[in-house]
């Protein structure tokens, strides 16, 4: 299984204002965003990671009780204190 998008979300989880400017989740939603839309546009194939990631924004919605209205991104930073905490959230909930 291709490990390159999650060792991608590694890696900017070491060093998230290198990849998105400032510690923010909303950022991290916009790169990643760009970054999958780039991939179709190449015609690279959506990887089994890529797929798992999409099951994401239902878990979210399940762990916090949301109606599927929100990105994953706005439900976690709207239980967060500012976007750096909702970014190490995501993290976090991700993991």
């Amino acid at each position: 299984m291709p490990r390159e998008n999650y060792d991608l979300l590694g890696k900017i989880k070491q060093r998230s204002s290198l990849y998105l400017g400032k510690r923010s989740l909303s950022h991290l939603h916009v790169f990643w965003d760009g970054y999958t839309f780039a991939r179709r546009q190449l015609g690279i194939p959506i990887t089994e990671q890529e797929t798992k990631f999409e099951e994401f924004q239902e878990w979210i919605e399940n762990r916090f009780n949301q109606a599927d209205t929100q990105s994953w991104s706005r439900i976690i930073l709207f239980y967060s204190e500012d976007e750096a905490d909702a970014l190490k959230r995501f993290f976090d909930l991700f993991e």
